[in-house]
């Protein structure tokens, strides 16, 4: 799954934490790798979006926030945990998916996504999903980002291969793209993403079911009290997670919500039409802040 935090975005803002004392000025620093499309995006002129990043933009305003100190800085992905750890952040907001072992280090919030590995080939290179992780391709190479569960499920299930690492996902695709690997394994809704960028060069061999939840991460023991309203702002966005016999989480999004409505406009239209339609309003959410106008137009824009 996705990296471990890359980008910086100080969310400055009044918020009432806890037992409701006011921090006036107090900035909320969220780190996320960006490019990472749908999940983290940049615009032409060097503006950050994403799915990931305005979900975070829309719980701070129904949790309170004031979003015009918002500032995003890019960060790369494997260091993020430690960002979030040292303090130098405060939230890990980049595609993270829900691991016993990071959450040695770090806490998490509820899952708001799950999410599959895709196995990214190109069309030409007469390889399946079996032998592409066999290493029968020409070059016994694959590709995955540093830091990331596909980049662990690589290099632990793959025969006669070399795993390479790198640093952003981007990279790997455009590597693949050259025929110097042979695929990448990368999250199934970036791949997707990656393939849109590619129509009639690559395609996606199969799937590997690894059920992978994405989390929100904070510092050990949420030290500002933050995942309480991260938790409760899903809920007011949209978003409800529910326990299942088998042990497993159900994610229910309510149809025509926030939630919904981020979810129709960055997951199935291509990332020229999500950028247009993030452009065209954005202004909803950073300047006016009200987050139902902002998701419903931008669904609107991204799909019609």
């Amino acid at each position: 799954m996705k990296k471990l935090f890359v980008g910086v975005v100080a969310l400055s803002m009044v918020l009432l934490l806890g037992a409701g004392l006011a921090f006036a000025g107090d900035k909320y620093i969220v780190a996320s790798d960006i490019p990472w499309a749908p999940f983290e995006m940049v615009t032409a002129d060097g503006q950050f979006f994403g799915f990931d990043l305005d979900i975070v933009r829309c719980l701070a305003v129904v949790e309170g926030f004031n979003l015009d100190d918002v500032v995003i800085k890019n960060t790369a992905f494997d260091t993020i945990i430690d960002t979030v750890k040292s303090g130098k952040a405060d939230i890990g907001a980049s595609g993270f998916t829900i691991t016993a072992d990071r959450a040695k280090s770090v806490d998490f919030s509820q899952p708001y996504y799950l999410s599959n590995q895709a196995v990214v080939i190109r069309k030409d290179s007469g390889l399946n999903i079996v032998s592409a992780l066999a290493g029968q391709g020409p070059t016994k190479k694959i590709g995955a980002q540093n830091g990331t569960t596909g980049f662990d499920w690589a290099d632990n299930n793959g025969i006669g291969i070399t795993v390479n690492g790198y640093e952003y996902y981007p990279t790997a695709i455009l590597d693949l793209v050259n025929k110097r690997i042979d695929a990448v394994i990368q999250d199934e809704p970036a791949s997707q993403s990656s393939l849109a960028a590619y129509p009639d060069l690559l395609t996606i061999a199969g799937i590997i079911n690894t059920n992978e939840y994405f989390g929100f991460l904070v510092a050990k023991g949420d030290p500002k009290g933050l995942l309480p309203m991260m938790n409760d702002g899903m809920a007011k966005l949209g978003l409800s997670v529910l326990p299942t016999a088998g042990g497993m989480q159900k994610l229910v999004v309510t149809p025509g919500s926030v939630w919904d409505n981020l979810l129709k406009g960055y997951f199935g239209p291509t990332n020229d039409k999500i950028e247009a339609a993030w452009l065209a309003s954005k202004d909803l959410l950073l300047v006016d802040q009200d987050v139902e106008a902002f998701a419903a137009k931008f669904a609107e824009e991204a799909t019609k």
